[in-house]
This record gives C-alpha cells, sequence and structure tokens, in this order.
C-alpha cells in the first residue's frame, strides 16, 4: 500500500480525504480513496458503476459522513486510475467478472488491514450492484447493504439479445473481444451528451459535477465497453439469475424513468428477497445517488437508518 492522488478539488468531499493504490490477488494495481473521521460508527464500501471512479462520489462520502459514515471507495480495474488492461484506455474491458472479486477482496482487505471503523456496509451503484451482489454470495463480511439501480439485467431489446450473445462469444473465439460494442465509443457519456434527455440525471448541478470532473481530469473517464466486458456483463447476469438472495438486510434504489440497466430482474429479485425492500423514486433517472437534492437525502437517510439498525 502506498499514497495514491486523490482530486479533491473536484471531489468536493469532506475534509480528510486521502487514497490508496493496492494490489490485487493477480497484481493488477487498484486505487481506493477513503474519507474517514473520529467516532465513525462504522464504514461504507462504496462501490462504483462502469466508468465511475473515486471522485465521483465525494460527495456522497460527505452524505454519508454528516450521518456518522466512513466512506471507502474503489477504482475498478480498467476504470479511473486503476491498471487499464488494453493499449485503448477509454475501452472498458474485463475478461470475466470473477476479476472483480480480486479487487472487491483486495478492498476488503484494505479496510481491515487500515482498522477502519466496523461494521462494514455495502453501498453499490449499477454495475458495483452486480459485483455487490456476488461479494454478497460470497459471504461478504458486511452487516447490510444499499443498492443504486443495480445491474442485474443487461438492457438489450429482445430481439436484439440473441445476436449480442452470439456476436460477444465470437468475439472471444476469434480474438476480438477488445472492439467496442455496436453502437459505443471512445469519448465518455457526460462531455458528449446534453443536459436534455440525458439518462443519468434529472439534476442539472450534479450532471455539471460529472461534466467538471472529466474535463479537469479526463484521465478519469472511460468510454463504451468492449465485446469481451459485455460477454462478461451478460454471462454473470445470467448466473446470478440462478441464484437465491443472500440471508443480508438490503434496499434497493431504482428511478423509474431508468434508461440505463434491465429493471425486470431488479423487480423479480426484490420481490422475493427475504429482507430486501425496493424504493421506487419517482422521476428519478439512472444515478438516484446524483439526483436531485430531495432523492438524495431519502436515499442516504435510508441506507444510514438500515446500516444503524444492524450493527
Amino acid at each position: 500500500m502506498t499514497d495514491a492522488p486523490l482530486f479533491s478539488a473536484v471531489a468536493d468531499g469532506p475534509e480528510g480525504g486521502s487514497a490508496f493504490w493496492v494490489t490485487a490477488a493477480d497484481g493488477v494495481r487498484l486505487r481506493l480513496g477513503l474519507w474517514t473521521h473520529p467516532g465513525a460508527q462504522g464504514t461504507v464500501l462504496l462501490l462504483p458503476g462502469r466508468t465511475e471512479y473515486v471522485e465521483k462520489y465525494g460527495r456522497a462520502a460527505g452524505d454519508l459522513r454528516a450521518r456518522g459514515f466512513a466512506t471507502l471507495v474503489i477504482d475498478w480495474r480498467g476504470q479511473g486510475l486503476a491498471d487499464r488492461p488494453l493499449d485503448d484506455r477509454m475501452s472498458g474491458h474485463v475478461g470475466d467478472f470473477a476479476e472483480y472479486q480480486l479487487d472487491f477482496d483486495a478492498m476488503v482487505g484494505f479496510a481491515r488491514a487500515q482498522g477502519l471503523p466496523e461494521p462494514y456496509y455495502l453501498m453499490a451503484h449499477s454495475m458495483g450492484g452486480c459485483i455487490g451482489l456476488r461479494a454478497l454470495l460470497r459471504d461478504a463480511p458486511v452487516q447490510a447493504a444499499a443498492f443504486s439501480a443495480p445491474m442485474w439485467g443487461i438492457l438489450i431489446a429482445a430481439w436484439m439479445r440473441p445476436m449480442a450473445i452470439a456476436l460477444t462469444t465470437a468475439s472471444r473465439w476469434f480474438s476480438f473481444d477488445d472492439r467496442y460494442a455496436p453502437g459505443t465509443g471512445a469519448k465518455t457519456y457526460v462531455l458528449t451528451a446534453p443536459f436534455t434527455g440525458n439518462s443519468l440525471t434529472s439534476d442539472a448541478e450534479m450532471w455539471d459535477y460529472m461534466r467538471q470532473q472529466a474535463l479537469a481530469h479526463p484521465e478519469l473517464v472511460l468510454g463504451g465497453p468492449s465485446l469481451g466486458w459485455l460477454k462478461a456483463a451478460l454471462s454473470e447476469c445470467h448466473a446470478l439469475t440462478l441464484l437465491k438472495s443472500p440471508d443480508v438486510p438490503v434496499i434497493t434504489a431504482l428511478g423509474t424513468q431508468e434508461k440505463i440497466i434491465d429493471v425486470g430482474p431488479v423487480h423479480a429479485r426484490m420481490a422475493i428477497w427475504p429482507r430486501g425492500t425496493l424504493d421506487l423514486y419517482t422521476g428519478a433517472e439512472h444515478e438516484v445517488i446524483m439526483e436531485r437534492a430531495a432523492a438524495r437525502t431519502r436515499f442516504f437517510d435510508q441506507a444510514a437508518a438500515l446500516f444503524s439498525s444492524h450493527r
């Protein structure tokens, strides 16, 4: 473990934030961002989505500190300042979602080695929700979890799904899985899409927060997924549908205007999660954690209440 850069000016997190390099079991270098404080009643392990990075959750760390929690955020392999496997740094790529579990294990190992305040809790957004569910099924050492628009299914039109499976499978066989998935490319979404009609947030201030980070530090951002990532994601989402929900208390936030993930598997899983609650946010887009102030307050209040009741 060594010190890593943390771009505090754009993160807009609490004072005293720090970042560290850690190494996963397979040698991949990752970055962790930490915001802690004396008297924290636990540590939230925050798992970002695809394309995201530590600084994007600086304000979330502030929301959690205000409610008594420390926050540890990860740059997944292939994202942020973590090692990226391809020469084209803008292509989000992974060969197998099992690799992300190595990243999660490194995160937990760091938390334990540094003696971060216990108990630990999980907060996961989008792709992080997929990784987080698998981690819970592997008995992650957390007392409760809060999901935001978890990627438990990939949003693909039904008629296109067989084609996507065939294409991504062929890309693995014939070694072109490093190419971008159809309809995507090297540019990052928040710098190419207008605010009006965007699929991430209805809050102009949070949209600008994300844009300013991307403009100030282009080394953090990511473009579209590779065919290899898409293949791995489809395989993992399907595998998860075959498994029962873990016996962990959970709340899941989902915007009614969600356009990024497939909401069907979210509704299906939450309907039968023994200690799970699905909370729908009227008018919210994909990023409930970065929605309008009322939605953000509601999400963090409910997560904090859940966490505090499971110490």
